[in-house]
């Protein structure tokens, strides 16, 4: 009983690491990893986006893979704009995805504002084009006119949905003569024309799901006697073509060999390629990757404002972060480090994709951002000078703001290239957690600007005493004032000319360790004390470098007058601190 009990454990240990195996090669939100070789031929690929919505997320790493492919195979990059449909086209959308897209850092070999042998570009530019091929679609029988109205369709869904059946196309007009059919639509008689969809769809293998296009027959619609006919609509009653016949016929005449999407575009695929063999061509070959999620499992939109592209760039997100962050959801690499250039990409791409759809981490944008900002501060460069300059315009709007300054009556004493050497040098001591301009003036704000000591309260100082220093307000209280009085004059006699880091770093370790403090606290005990009273002191309590550092970046008058505030400060607040002596630690001597 017992070996057959230990066989029992082993085995379960046996799969518990095959599973680990598995689970180590699958990313959040999406499943088995699905490796293809790439191309040995240059790949031609598009990104077709409609002007109905703004650049998001999942519409950029559309566009990214697709680049990576063709590029990484030597390949072109096309754009393509399918602005069919006009009701919902949103006027500046077009000019916007362009601006959107150089942003990030990709361009395109061929596209509407530059060109190619196989333009042009725009789908409203080319309908003379797809009514030719609608025509000849009708002419061998594989696409027929439908005459039905709107209100008749619209019945026919609602019948169907109470049968509960899908809202398909019940082929009420498939069977009129081409002769009857003329002469309706030359009489002006509105009409849409309808692909004749095979009984069989095609089967086709994806480059990340493999084979797809099993016959699904739908038996309750066949025991009610229901046809089940999807014969989607190639050519609107306007003239304008749908998405399945535009993409279909654009991507032959601009000879696409690879066509990356989002997997929601597998259903209609069927009815691509039943255009590719109604027409004789040869169609490209697919790669259907999984949807972009929130962590709720919804479909992101190209709607929701906090995806879209712009959103980021105006929040001071770099480009770079961006694509790195978006190439990360449903592609793998073999590479040690999620940090990758546009240029590594290319590199490292293949067609390993993820089944599945892949839930967005936002917390990785910004583990990303802050790694970008410590490159830029370590290379220096134009990204650099670029990140600096966004500081700057950031800060200089909100000094200027009379509505925050009025509120908190802060004095700006810092302008023009003397602000942007402040930052450059701040910035290369704290790049590591720099995320967005915003939060850099918020953090190291202490550096721009002067905050009476009348808006802080004395008391968080001796809060912020650690546990267990028990005779820190003997050191640091304001009733016990020598040693503090100590520690400002020793500031008070370095020169201007020797207030540099190696300076001020000594002179705090010689303050440490004893000889200018009496007691018996610890010498660690007096190190945190003495930062703690000085990063109050100089900074209002708030982070940034090492304390050296920052009064060296800080300047010798500014962090003088600050020690000088706040010694009067804690002066003229005795009476209170001393009432309070026993909620913050110690025992103050009077």
């Amino acid at each position: 009983m017992f070996l057959k009990r230990k066989l029992q454990v082993q085995c379960q240990e046996v799969l518990q690491q095959l599973r680990t195996l598995s689970s180590s090669s699958t990313l959040s939100g999406g499943g088995r990893r699905v490796s293809q070789p790439l191309p040995s031929t240059p790949a031609r690929t598009r990104f077709a986006p409609s002007p109905t919505g703004y650049l998001h997320l999942g519409s950029l790493r559309t566009a990214l893979f697709n680049y990576l492919l063709a590029k990484a195979t030597g390949g072109q990059f096309l754009l393509r704009v399918e602005d069919t449909d006009k009701k919902r086209t949103i006027p500046d959308a077009q000019e916007r995805l362009y601006t959107d897209l150089r942003w990030t850092g990709l361009e395109w070999d061929e596209g509407p504002d530059v060109g190619g042998p196989y333009g042009p570009y725009t789908q409203s530019e080319r309908t003379a084009l797809y009514k030719e091929h609608a025509g000849t679609l009708l002419d061998t029988g594989h696409a027929y006119r439908c005459f039905c109205s709107s209100k008749k369709l619209i019945e026919l869904s609602r019948r169907r949905a109470m049968l509960g059946l899908s809202s398909n196309y019940d082929r009420t007009c498939e069977g009129i003569p081409s002769d009857q059919s003329d002469l309706r639509s030359s009489a002006g008689e509105p009409f849409v024309i309808r692909l004749r969809v095979p009984a069989e769809p095609p089967e086709y293998v994806d480059l990340v799901y493999g084979s797809v296009g099993k016959p699904n027959h739908n038996k309750k619609a066949q025991n009610l006697g229901e046809g089940l006919y999807q014969d989607p609509i190639l050519l609107k009653s306007d003239g304008f073509p749908t998405y399945h016949l535009a993409n279909v016929v654009d991507d032959h005449h601009m000879r696409i060999t690879h066509v990356v999407r989002a997997a929601e575009w597998m259903s209609s695929t069927p009815h691509h390629l039943s255009l590719y063999r109604a027409f004789g061509w040869d169609p490209p070959a697919f790669a259907h990757v999984g949807l972009l999620q929130d962590s709720s499992h919804q479909k992101f939109s190209k709607r929701k404002g906090d995806l879209n592209i712009r959103r980021f760039e105006e929040q001071g997100v770099f480009p770079e972060t961006v694509l790195n962050y978006v190439a990360l959801y449903g592609w793998s690499h073999t590479k040690t480090s999620d940090v990758m250039s546009l240029t590594d990409l290319v590199d490292s791409f293949d067609l390993k994709f993820t089944k599945g759809n892949t839930v967005v981490e936002p917390h990785k944008l910004m583990y990303l951002q802050k790694k970008y900002a410590a490159k830029y501060a370590t290379e220096g460069g134009p990204s650099f000078e670029s990140l600096v300059d966004r500081v700057f315009g950031e800060i200089q709007r909100e000094l200027k703001d009379p509505t925050w300054n009025a509120n908190k009556s802060y004095e700006n004493h810092l302008e023009g290239d003397n602000l942007k050497k402040r930052i450059a040098e701040i910035l290369r001591y704290t790049a590591k957690n720099y995320t967005t301009p915003k939060d850099f003036f918020h953090n190291y704000g202490y550096f721009f600007y002067d905050e009476p000591l009348r808006n802080l309260d004395a008391e968080d100082f001796l809060k912020g005493i650690p546990a267990g220093f028990t005779n820190l307000p003997h050191l640091l209280h304001p009733c016990n004032p020598s040693p503090m009085r100590s520690l400002k004059s020793t500031f008070h006699s370095i020169p201007a000319e020797l207030w540099t880091d190696e300076e001020l770093k000594g002179l705090i370790n010689y303050n440490v360790d004893g000889t200018s403090w009496k007691g018996e606290t610890p010498i660690k005990e007096t190190f945190k004390a003495i930062q703690l009273y000085l990063r109050w002191a100089i900074t209002r309590g708030g982070s940034g470098p090492s304390m050296h550092i920052t009064m060296r970046l800080l300047g010798r008058d500014k962090c003088l007058q600050r020690l000088d505030e706040l010694e009067k400060l804690l002066s003229d607040r005795r009476d209170t601190l001393v009432e309070n002596q026993y909620r913050y630690g110690g025992v103050v001597e009077a």
